[in-house]
């Protein structure tokens, strides 16, 4: 590309172009936020020249190749990779029409919880080289929506244990109990739901739709809430006829040493706390806290915190692992952790996304990859894994290969 032309581009822009740092796990709402709060002013653009009448802003500028600078970077819309010339690298900036701000309306198919307004602009993504501009549709986030639970509706996962289930709307609103039963009677395949938190009421919702046969995987997020939240899944559960019978297990953090969150003590402090409280509730079942395995590896004692080695494990994030050898890389990392904490082993995320950049040279996003990928782990240990997810998340953040939203299934 014309260094020229990116200098004069970046100069009209605010926005950092290097993040690297992936946000994944991150599968819950911002504590206290408020799916409808009021919208925040907006930093004013600059403007630059435009050849048209109309007075043009750039708002947003995304490297398709920013992230990674070994990965091969790919669209987000194909399951095949897209070569990008080195010479012309793509990106795509946005344009804001000021002249439509008055007639334009908040979008209603906001894809995160409301950390962003939404603008009161009309906007179009163009994508950029050295020789055009190219102008493209204003529906990309419908289309988005419009595919976000259409993956594979159809599609078997028969021998897979559990799947994760997160109890949010598109906008990160929380789903109703009906829409929340009303998205079980897809999973009636899997004997356990993973979720992260009691909020939303979601255990409710879910002892009220479950079958008999069916337990839940139950989480608690936050640990500045663990009594609080502890208190709230207990109330939940008292509430149904099944009462504890129907939690299989009760984790206390996700990822949390993994992410730099907490130290390993300290999460194995929390543990400790949680199973306390559980049990003063009444609850006497399993308590562990999940993280992947180069946290349990590092930090041993996380295996004796928890009644089993939880284990988050993608083999997509090891960027080497292709699709179809998915499963044998899951069932090595099984044997690994049975060999290092001696207690059973069970997978509590594991999948592929169907949308965003390569990751290393083999973790391409796409639905066919996802298909195999997940073929090949419930071929392989598919008696020991909890998929990951049944949606695709848009109330997240896209994170830095923009990927985070995409690991649906249905």
């Amino acid at each position: 590309m014309n260094p020229l032309l990116f200098y004069y581009l970046s100069l009209a822009l605010a926005v950092p172009l290097g993040e690297k740092n992936h946000i994944h796990h991150q599968h819950k709402r911002a504590p206290n936020a408020d799916p409808v709060a009021d919208p925040q002013p907006v930093p004013q653009p600059q403007p630059i020249a435009a050849p048209s009448p109309e007075t043009v802003y750039v708002t947003n500028i995304v490297m398709m190749d920013q992230f990674d600078d070994t990965a091969t970077s790919t669209t987000a819309l194909d399951s095949t990779p897209t070569s990008t010339s080195t010479d012309t690298p793509n990106f795509s900036i946005q344009l804001v029409n000021k002249n439509l701000q008055s007639e334009a309306s908040p979008s209603s198919t906001d894809s995160s919880p409301t950390t962003t307004p939404e603008s009161t602009t009309e906007s179009t993504t163009v994508s950029v080289t050295t020789s055009e501009i190219a102008s493209s549709s204003t529906a990309n986030s419908e289309t988005a929506q419009s595919t976000a639970q259409s993956n594979n509706s159809s599609g078997s996962y028969s021998g897979a244990k559990g799947i994760t289930y997160s109890p949010y709307s598109n906008s990160g609103q929380c789903k109703s109990s009906s829409e929340i039963a009303s998205d079980m009677e897809k999973l009636s395949e899997f004997t356990l739901i993973r979720v992260y938190a009691p909020d939303c009421n979601v255990i409710s919702a879910l002892l009220d739709s479950l079958s008999s046969n069916q337990q839940i995987f139950a989480g608690l997020f936050y640990l500045d809430s663990i009594q609080s939240d502890a208190e709230l899944l207990a109330t939940q559960v008292k509430s149904s006829s099944r009462g504890w019978d129907a939690i299989y297990a009760v984790a206390v953090g996700n990822e949390w040493v993994n992410s730099g969150t907490y130290s390993a003590d300290t999460v194995v402090g929390a543990v400790s706390k949680g199973r306390s409280i559980l049990q003063s509730l009444g609850y006497t079942g399993k308590v562990v806290t999940v993280d992947t395995v180069p946290a349990y590896q590092n930090n041993p004692t996380l295996c004796d915190a928890s009644d089993f080695a939880a284990v988050n494990q993608h083999a997509f994030w090891n960027g080497n692992i292709a699709p179809e050898n998915s499963g044998k890389f899951i069932s090595d990392s099984i044997d690994s952790m049975s060999s290092l904490c001696n207690k059973d082993v069970l997978i509590c995320e594991t999948g592929w996304p169907t949308q965003g950049q390569t990751f290393g040279s083999l973790g391409v996003p796409g639905k066919s990859q996802q298909s195999e990928a997940i073929q090949s782990i419930i071929s392989a240990v598919g008696d020991k894994v909890i998929l990951f997810t049944t949606y695709n998340d848009l109330w997240k953040q896209p994170g830095s290969y923009g990927v985070e939203q995409y690991w649906g299934l249905f």
